[in-house]
């Protein structure tokens, strides 16, 4: 039986399943007397003292195993379980309906995780979901029923849930989990996050997979092409124990590029950098032989907590990365916060157009106090190393320079303390939307750096939902019109003899690689696990031959005919 998801992590593993069991979220209604409401509340603060002491616990895992950023995970879900206002709505329920503790618990929780369902964007739609884990969790307390854990987990496993939190992500940090599967979740989730740190195979949003499985079963799992497969026939086994050892060859071979500059044939240097969320994916950074950083997505330090990051925290965070990446560079995003990325501490009305609503750089310039603390932070963190900033979802030069007048402020705030930084430090935008791309002459004038991020700029060009199935299949990196934006930015940039960037998607596929070249990408920052993939397609390319390529691709319509030019010209 072979099963369809999102792949959420490369890799391909063969081994048994391990099912868990997903807990029980539908408690059974009872009505109680007046006199059983002190022992129901009693029960439900108990329930809350002890999973909070299991996520204490679970936090101490977490520092010791994954490095101290990935407390902040469980200091949001110890937020959640001791959050007066879910705590008082499931007393008030015990109290004023004269229900049982479960099904009060069951029903706040059910009313809070639908307001975050709510939200098309997938990231903070997922922490809806947190909500869930925690009352699960309470639940367990309260029902005393205990299923099957991935401490019970054994050798060579598998494993299938309906959705895995960072603390069964952190249970998993062990030799004998070689892949999972689960129902729910998304690329951008947690444990999606965390299973690519680890580099273990991971295919999400299955749908209904755990029911299709019992523990034991054979199982293939191909996180390259979002994969399962139950039980596999001797056929289709020894194919895949052929792939995987193919796939296995390949990473040993691939290893003799981690060190080697990606350099064309005909003698062309190429900068491939790497693309992050969290600071713990520096190790595969360096491990797959980036040339720095090139996109350090700086969202993930907001999000699942009670408050706001503070300027040192943010410090930390990034002088950290930095430090350890030099000497090369590290280029840090500020925040694409705003719209539909709501933080449950910050409240902002909720849009009808959120992707085209207030969010990254329009969020900072409205909200500058915020803003001025992510800057102080990233100047500050600026002297341990090589950074660069740049920032998103600019559409004009108004504002970059609108930002530019905040950044001077906070540049003057620091000298008046005697606060060293660099004050060299380039400042680049993203490319992202057509009207940046349509004026990207006057912001080249301005910016010391341009970097395209090809996910929104393909996404907004062809007015195409690319996580929508029904036109999805439109969403097309090698459409005329934007190959021609790529080619118009390029040359605006090094017109005023400013380097350009490359950190969407597109960087990463070795299969756009000679056309880029060709375009006069210089600078490719992707996904780390895409780095090798991408630097010996480098080297197998002639620069002066994947200009002519492109050159004779520039005015033609037809995708078909256009692949089968590329085609041709690779055969000469």
């Amino acid at each position: 039986m072979l099963f369809k998801g999102i792949s959420a992590s490369a890799g391909i593993a063969i081994g048994k399943a391990f099912v868990i069991e997903d807990e029980d979220f539908c408690p059974v209604k009872r009505n109680i007397a007046k006199d059983e409401v002190k022992k129901e509340v009693e029960k439900f603060r108990k329930a809350i003292s002890d999973t909070k002491a299991d996520f204490e616990k679970i936090k101490a895992a977490a520092s010791k195993h994954l490095g101290k950023k990935h407390i902040k995970l469980f200091d949001a879900y110890l937020f959640i379980a001791d959050d007066p206002v879910l705590k008082s709505e499931v007393v008030s329920k015990i109290t004023k309906e004269l229900i049982n503790a479960e099904y009060a618990l069951y029903e706040v929780i059910e009313e809070n995780a639908k307001v975050f369902e709510k939200i098309k964007d997938e990231y903070f739609r997922e922490r809806g979901k947190d909500i869930y884990d925690v009352g699960k969790k309470i639940m367990k307390h309260l029902t005393g029923v205990h299923k099957k854990t991935l401490a019970d987990v054994k050798e060579n496993s598998i494993v299938f849930a309906d959705n895995l939190t960072p603390a069964d992500t952190i249970l998993m940090k062990n030799e004998n989990v070689i892949g999972f599967a689960t129902n729910q979740g998304g690329k951008t989730s947690h444990t999606a996050i965390m299973a690519q740190a680890m580099e273990i195979p991971a295919v999400v949003g299955m749908k209904d997979i755990t029911s299709n499985v019992t523990h034991n079963d054979i199982i293939i799992i191909d996180g390259n092409e979002g994969v399962v497969i139950v039980k596999p026939d001797p056929e289709t086994l020894e194919n895949y124990h052929r792939r995987l050892k193919n796939y296995q060859t390949e990473v040993k071979e691939l290893s003799q590029f981690v060190n080697v500059p990606a350099v064309t044939s005909d003698g062309k240097k190429i900068i491939v950098a790497a693309n992050i969320e969290i600071p713990e994916e520096v190790r595969s950074v360096i491990s797959h032989g980036a040339e720095g950083i090139g996109l350090f997505r700086t969202e993930y330090l907001f999000i699942n907590r009670a408050e706001f990051p503070s300027e040192q925290e943010q410090f930390e965070s990034y002088s950290q990365v930095v430090e350890k990446v030099f000497p090369n560079p590290v280029v840090i995003r500020t925040i694409d916060l705003g719209g539909d990325k709501l933080l449950p501490y910050f409240n902002i009305n909720v849009e009808r157009n959120p992707f085209m609503g207030l969010r990254a750089i329009r969020f900072c310039l409205k909200y500058p106090e915020i803003f001025k603390i992510q800057l102080r932070a990233i100047l500050r963190a600026s002297v341990f190393g090589n950074v660069k900033m740049m920032y998103p979802m600019i559409s004009g030069v108004d504002e970059l320079r609108a930002a530019n007048v905040i950044l001077d402020e906070v540049k003057q705030e620091l000298k008046s303390k005697s606060v060293q930084f660099d004050e060299n430090m380039e400042v680049g935008v993203m490319i992202e939307i057509p009207s940046a791309a349509l004026t990207v002459d006057l912001l080249a004038k301005d910016a010391d750096f341009l970097s395209i991020g090809t996910n929104d700029l393909i996404q907004y060009t062809l007015a195409v939902d690319r996580v929508n199935e029904y036109v999805t299949h439109l969403y097309e990196p090698l459409h005329l019109s934007v190959i021609r934006l790529l080619k118009n930015i390029v040359d605006a940039g090094h017109k005023e003899g400013k380097w350009v960037s490359m950190c969407g998607e597109m960087a990463g596929d070795p299969a756009y690689t000679e056309i880029l070249l060709g375009l006069g990408i210089e600078h490719f920052s992707m996904g780390a696990a895409s780095v090798l993939r991408v630097k010996k397609n480098i080297t197998k390319t002639n620069f002066a031959g994947a200009k002519k390529i492109t050159e004779e691709i520039l005015n033609e319509a037809s995708r078909e005919l256009l692949i089968q030019k590329i085609n041709q010209r690779k055969g000469h």
